[in-house]
């Protein structure tokens, strides 16, 4: 089962990193429930030594997620908090990080909360503005970390021109490809260096796995994070590996419903009378709908809306019925939630408020339901607000 090296994104996800299990033909990886391997004599070992350092099901889905982003190496973590925390390794005492300034609320706090006590310095700009990233950039900066798009208000960066402008200055380029996922979106195409996901999200997509992953293309970034990954030990066990394998095989398929059930229903919601304004790339109306149409393959199973008042947020959330209020997103299920408390309650609220993150903004990520279904339970729980 070799792959072609034009191979197309569908058959990548569904082949690549896979092969038969050499003992049994089995065409599904296994999951290598190990701790340790026994090894043939002093010295000699089949490529594995210890359940902390390599194991063949996460092995599998490392080289299968790399495929899928365009990167040359993948190495997966206990969760996309560790992946980005590994990422930052990369930096020592003194550096300077440029933030998108709309970062995930989890993000958020381990930049201030943990890492500032390392003396690691961080900028958070609206980096939707190339002329902010500009700005903000410094001497001792070697970091620009992106989101697009941003969660929850699903404001877009230009990868290309934020990738330029990044590497004329010696600055590596991070991104938290999440809320996209490689089926959307690929940023290495557009320069970045370094791409890290929460696998529990879209990659996964099935809501019953915590995990995450940094995909790399230059070999001392390779090196790193493949040392640091051992070193400090917070690896994507193979029971997640295995369930995440599993969810890679159908994300085109499911991407592809994502995206035309959220269409529908941002449109839904943009001539509702109750909704005060919808965030997402896919309407016309979104600020950057251009950029999205160029960067973006769809747009994303994400909306972002604003009913007004903290209150009618409230009734709207507590209405619902066939939607789940839940934290997380990227399932087949819809997820409804209320950023301000749930997401980024870790986010100081006036920072919430500079980044256009108000306490009447309610979240959904929409499932692969049937789009009538969706539509109904909106239109009933709306009916109480």
């Amino acid at each position: 089962m070799k792959l072609r090296d034009n191979a197309r994104f569908s058959t990548v996800c569904i082949h690549a990193g896979q092969e038969p299990d050499p003992s049994t033909g089995a065409i599904i990886t296994p999951i290598y429930q190990t701790s340790t391997y026994v090894q043939e004599a002093l010295g000699k070992h089949k490529g594995y030594e210890y359940g902390r350092t390599q194991n063949p099901t996460r092995s599998a889905l490392e080289a299968n997620i790399a495929a899928i982003e365009n990167g040359r190496a993948a190495f997966a973590f206990a969760s996309g908090m560790a992946a980005t925390g590994a990422v930052m390794t990369l930096l020592k005492a003194g550096d300077h990080v440029v933030v998108t300034d709309n970062t995930y609320g989890g993000t958020y706090r381990l930049f201030e909360r943990v890492l500032r006590k390392y003396q690691l310095d961080f900028s958070y700009v609206d980096t939707s503005n190339l002329q902010a990233i500009e700005t903000a950039i410094r001497p001792e900066t070697r970091m620009l970390f992106l989101e697009t798009p941003t969660n929850p208000v699903l404001r877009l960066t230009d990868l290309t021109a934020a990738c330029e402008i990044a590497h004329a200055r010696d600055v590596i380029v991070v991104v938290d490809n999440t809320f996209a996922s490689p089926a959307v979106q690929r940023p290495i195409d557009f320069g970045a260096d370094i791409v890290v996901h929460s696998t529990t999200k879209f990659l996964n997509g099935h809501s019953d796995s915590v995990g995450g992953i940094a995909v790399a293309v230059h070999d001392v970034h390779i090196e790193w994070l493949k040392f640091v990954q051992n070193a400090e030990g917070a690896i994507l066990g193979p029971m997640d590996s295995w369930l995440v394998l599993r969810g890679t095989k159908t994300l085109p398929l499911r991407m592809e419903r994502h995206n035309d059930n959220t269409q529908v229903l941002a449109e839904y919601l943009a001539g509702h009378a109750k909704v005060t304004r919808v965030h997402y790339p896919g309407l016309t109306t979104h600020p950057q709908h251009a950029l999205a149409c160029r960067q973006m393959r769809g747009f994303g199973g994400l909306i972002a809306f604003e009913l007004g008042t903290l209150e009618r947020a409230r009734t709207l959330l507590n209405s619902v019925r066939l939607m789940a209020l839940a934290e997380s997103l990227g399932g087949v299920e819809t997820l409804i939630s209320h950023p301000a408390s749930m997401t980024h309650a870790s986010v100081p609220p006036e920072r919430r408020l500079q980044i256009g993150l108000t306490d009447d903004m309610v979240r959904i990520s929409v499932g692969i339901e049937d789009i009538d279904d969706l539509k109904e339970d909106l239109d009933q729980a709306l009916a109480r607000v």
